[in-house]
């Protein structure tokens, strides 16, 4: 385990909220699932933000992948259940080994291939509760630079997206430490 998962762990321990939204997923038993993107990468930015109240999470992002179950009416029912334990949370579920039709990629081979076309790279985090109460990171391009307040743009999506992204979404007013790679430069 890298320094990076045991600080991205010791920060979840601290975290009730996300432990309890780990232990919704967790008892789901969904195949190689995760709660992934912002659920880590606002947390992380947050700490070295020293932010002492956690930024809002805009939803909770559940990723699994199932290839014997392509059905997006069983994300919208994985959804409506973690809702009904969770009711303040906004969940969004999604099956990774369907993604790659809408996405317009090759399939995936699994969760943390599928990250690794996500826009930006610091958001392809995520971590899953696993037996004995423990917790397991997975990342798709390492956790250096979500550590290093970077704000990565993935090649394998467009530019415009990424840049999007990250107008629509705020980060550089909430996280004003963060330095952009790739992608136009917005900062400050």
């Amino acid at each position: 385990m890298s320094k990076f998962e045991r600080k991205i762990i010791s920060l979840l321990k601290r975290d009730s909220l996300r432990q309890q939204a780990l232990d919704c997923v967790f008892n789901l038993n969904l195949p190689d699932s995760y709660i992934a993107a912002g659920f880590i990468r606002n947390l992380v930015w947050d700490y070295l933000h020293k932010n002492t109240i956690s930024t809002p999470l805009n939803d909770i992002d559940v990723i699994y992948f199932d290839r014997d179950v392509t059905n997006s009416n069983r994300d919208q029912s994985l959804e409506d259940n973690l809702t009904r334990q969770m009711p303040t949370l906004k969940w969004q579920v999604r099956n990774q080994a369907d993604m790659h039709e809408r996405n317009g990629d090759r399939p995936y081979k699994n969760c943390t291939d599928a990250m690794g076309y996500w826009p930006e790279k610091e958001t392809a985090v995520a971590v899953r509760k696993v037996k004995g109460g423990e917790f397991e990171c997975i990342t798709a391009f390492g956790y250096e630079s979500l550590f290093n307040l970077q704000l990565t743009h993935n090649p394998k999506r467009p530019v415009e997206i990424f840049n999007q992204r990250i107008q629509s979404k705020n980060w550089l007013s909430l996280w004003p430490n963060l330095t952009i790679t790739g992608g136009l430069n917005l900062t400050k």
